[in-house]
């Protein structure tokens, strides 16, 4: 007897989305089968995000079309979306945290009876859903931002069911789970594909992708580069292969080549906190450049934030210079000559509609004090010295923060640190948003600090640049330090082996 041919649910063929000066797709294709796991891999910035958004109604695409159940469709908002029987969880939840677990799973469509809200029959639906994800013990009663946060996936999992679902998009979802809640979860997802409903399974972890997917789409640079791989026999050099081998466009500065020994400037020892990282221990010495490389979700900003202050760990020790710094305080490190270029410099670190100058001299206000007043002029000199030294264009110290391009911005948070004398810094993905020739300045001013002896430690999604900038490269998976070794022996290919497949060495 003949088989019979699978349904294609949804196909997306050719979809572009662009941004300004970002080109995020560039011709993806993909089709879904009704009943399947249908898994997408990619490296961080290969475009599965952008997909999924364009997929859920929240981005239009300007080039490409996307069929469902073999109609062209428009999804111009995410209740089109939801009304075809799309539903997405996202990575970072979209819950309402002062709202109840009932409220939330029921948001949009709420039982009600002559204009009333049907409280009893809203907090019976959310019951029975969290007992189908095997977490009855969740009450529908409680306010989500009182949750941890593996129960806010289960809130989001459960809202996600609450409506005719043919198609579930996850991302990332077992990120904040343990390993009994993961099989948990993979019991309703086979439960979901047995009655026809296809899932699009986002992970980094292969493991998972051969435990529970059927096919395979890799994505690398916002395009297709392979689909329809069999999730639990293509081999794991091959998905590296096809994630990898992208042309690195920009020009490292060569290495110091000197030996770092003796005393390091930065000693972190055996430091933890809680579901984000585990006794995490390393050290930086005075003109070394250390990257930290994984995925997101690992523990890299996490563990430079706690160097900074920013977080309390619950135990370890970090030092600079000798001296250990007070757990969880933001002025104890700068203090000790810390600084930080946080990851959303204009959420994080600028003061946007603010002056250049008022940004440079931010961390270093106490110097052109005098009683109540700021000697302004001292501090504009003193500014103007930085943004000339980094070639902040345009030279205007009075220009607000936020007329300047991505890179210029950069330079404005590595100048307020150059003028506080900060003896260690933290670069949290120092080229986000900036173009190919702003990149290449940055790396050169990277490097110059280095050689002057600053500690640098280092975060970035782009695998190349953590290894061509760097000395030496931490590996981390799953908030562990999987690999500690110099930059010159290990390759893209190696890196990316470790964080999606990696075991302590």
């Amino acid at each position: 007897m003949a088989t019979a041919a699978p349904t294609h649910l949804m196909t997306m063929t050719g979809i572009v989305k662009l941004f300004p000066g970002v080109r995020a797709l560039d011709g993806v294709d993909l089709d879904v089968q009704a009943g399947e796991v249908h898994c997408l891999l990619g490296q961080n910035g290969a475009g599965k995000s952008t997909l999924i958004k364009v997929l859920s109604g929240a981005h239009q695409p300007d080039e490409g079309t996307i069929h469902w159940i073999g109609q062209p469709v428009k999804l111009p908002t995410p209740m089109a979306a939801i009304r075809l029987g799309i539903a997405t969880i996202y990575q970072e939840l979209d819950l309402v945290n002062d709202l109840t677990v009932a409220e939330n799973i029921t948001l949009g469509h709420e039982p009600s009876r002559l204009g009333f809200a049907e409280r009893r029959t809203e907090r019976t639906s959310a019951v029975a859903l969290l007992k189908r994800l095997g977490h009855p013990e969740i009450s529908p009663t409680s306010v989500v931002g009182t949750l941890p946060a593996a129960g806010k996936q289960i809130v989001s999992m459960a809202r996600a069911l609450s409506r005719d679902v043919k198609l579930m998009i996850m991302d990332e979802p077992s990120a904040v789970l343990d390993q009994g809640e993961v099989a948990r979860l993979f019991e309703v997802i086979r439960d979901l594909t047995a009655n026809g409903v296809a899932v699009i399974y986002i992970s980094h972890r292969l493991e998972e992708i051969r435990a529970i997917g059927d096919r395979v789409t890799v994505l690398k640079d916002g395009r297709t580069v392979a689909t329809g791989l069999p999730a639990k026999t293509t081999p794991t050099a091959d998905v590296i292969r096809l994630m990898t081998g992208r042309n690195i466009e920009y020009v490292f500065p060569p290495r110091s080549g000197q030996a770092f020994t003796g005393e390091p400037l930065l000693d972190v020892a055996g430091i933890s906190r809680a579901r984000e990282f585990e006794d995490i221990s390393f050290s930086v010495h005075p003109g070394e450049v250390v990257g930290l490389a994984g995925l997101v979700g690992s523990g890299r900003s996490e563990i430079l934030e706690t160097v900074y202050g920013a977080r309390r760990y619950d135990s370890g020790s970090v030092s600079v210079g000798g001296k250990a710094l007070h757990a969880g305080s933001v002025p104890a490190s700068v203090g000790a000559g810390v600084g930080l270029c946080p990851e959303e410099r204009k959420g994080q670190a600028l003061l946007l509609d603010q002056s250049v100058v008022s940004n440079v001299t931010l961390a270093s206000l106490r110097r052109f004090a005098l009683g109540p007043f700021l000697r302004r002029r001292k501090e504009t000199q003193a500014a103007t010295r930085e943004i000339e030294t980094l070639d902040v264009r345009p030279a205007d110290p009075q220009r607000d923060a936020r007329t300047l391009s991505g890179g210029n911005q950069q330079k404005v948070v590595l100048a307020r640190w150059l003028l506080k004398g900060c003896r260690v810094l933290l670069l949290d993905e120092p080229t986000r948003g900036v173009d190919v020739g702003a990149r290449s300045e940055l790396y050169a001013l990277i490097r110059e600090l280095a050689s002057s002896g600053v500690a640098v430690l280092l975060v970035s999604s782009e695998v190349p640049e953590v290894i061509g900038l760097s000395d030496r490269v931490l590996v981390l998976r799953d908030g562990r330090i999987v690999h500690d070794g110099p930059a010159e022996e290990i390759d893209e290919s190696e890196v990316l082996g470790l964080v999606m497949e990696g075991s302590p060495r």
